[in-house]
């Protein structure tokens, strides 16, 4: 077990509850794990029966600078009335905290349930909240959280992946030939689609991280915001056959143009942007491999079958790349 993992392995449920008292809260004893694997994430019972949300930083991922960045962006989403969860901050406005040697930020607790997007009505309200996400986004640019671009998301992963010796000796050739391919195809399409506007993201705006409830959606865990297309904010929420992505994509967008343009082009950069986020989340689930809790999530990763299947998917997605983009 390395340095991380033995980091982590000292985060006990008494660490976790004096690192939330003293920050001035009074902690039942309540501690419940939440489903988080990048972090560690508690809620936290409190003596007058409430509840919080403490999330402890993965050591080394980020920089001071990158996670206050990140509260940032948040702060400025609830300050333009967006449903965004915010960290809070204590007596100084100081959101990031350290004790024995974590970093943790405290968050108020909210709950819903996973968005209905069958409901066209939905897909419209979410397109409102994220064009006003993205008018906030683009005031001003990150200095310190990272882009997604080729490079990262494509390039440095697969690079990782085969350095680290992941992929099954019979595999081999066959991953090393399509990656590059599909790196290829990718660069392509961003070349074509021409000059697109990027600006600070949600990044992983996937179902999980919207909670719904009677008054509406809101918005958690932008531990993964970023620079890059607004269109990565979007393509997420679709799913299906293609028939019925391209009706989701139409209800978000027309919700979204009541507040903000969207660039047309950046239709092109869907299927791409699916293929980016596959290869890169083989490489984050290779780069957390020495995590115990990794391996008790996800038993079938790093299995021949694993690789099989992730060849197979690529190798759809290279088809899809080949297929005209998405219409409104």
């Amino acid at each position: 077990m390395d340095e991380l993992q033995h980091a982590y392995a000292e985060l006990g449920p008494a660490t976790v509850l004096d690192a939330v008292d003293a920050q001035g809260f009074r902690t039942s004893g309540h501690l419940l794990a939440l489903n988080s694997y990048e972090n560690r994430v508690y809620q936290i019972g409190l003596e007058d029966a409430g509840f919080l949300v403490a999330k402890f930083y993965r050591p080394r991922r980020w920089s001071d600078a990158a996670i206050r960045e990140e509260h940032a962006f948040c702060q400025e989403l609830v300050e333009a009335e967006i449903p965004v969860v915010a960290p809070l901050a204590d007596d100084k406005g100081e959101t990031l905290f350290s004790f024995a040697g974590f970093r943790y930020a405290l968050y108020p607790r909210r709950g819903g349930r996973w968005p209905d997007l069958d409901d066209p009505e939905n897909l419209e309200w979410l397109g409102r909240y994220l064009a006003r996400v993205h008018n906030v986004g683009q005031t001003r640019p990150f200095a310190h959280r990272p882009r997604l671009d080729v490079q990262s998301f494509g390039v440095e992963s697969y690079q990782y992946i085969l350095e680290g010796g992941f992929i099954p000796p019979h595999l081999d050739v066959a991953y090393r030939s399509l990656v590059e391919d599909l790196l290829q195809q990718i660069e392509a399409a961003y070349a074509a689609a021409g000059r697109i506007e990027t600006l600070r993201l949600h990044g992983d705006f996937h179902p999980g991280n919207i909670l719904w409830t009677e008054a509406g959606p809101h918005f958690v865990d932008l531990d993964d915001c970023r620079t890059g297309p607004a269109v990565q904010d979007i393509w997420m929420l679709l799913s299906g056959e293609r028939s019925e992505m391209a009706l989701a994509l139409s209800e978000l967008i027309e919700g979204y143009e009541l507040f903000r343009e969207f660039n047309r082009r950046e239709l092109a950069l869907i299927e791409p942007l699916r293929t980016l986020r596959m290869i890169h989340y083989a490489a984050w689930l290779a780069r957390r491999w020495d995590d115990p809790a990794f391996h008790q999530a996800f038993p079938w990763f790093n299995t021949d079958r694993y690789w099989e299947e992730h060849i197979l998917g690529l190798r759809e997605q290279a088809a899809a790349m080949n297929e005209p983009p998405l219409t409104i």
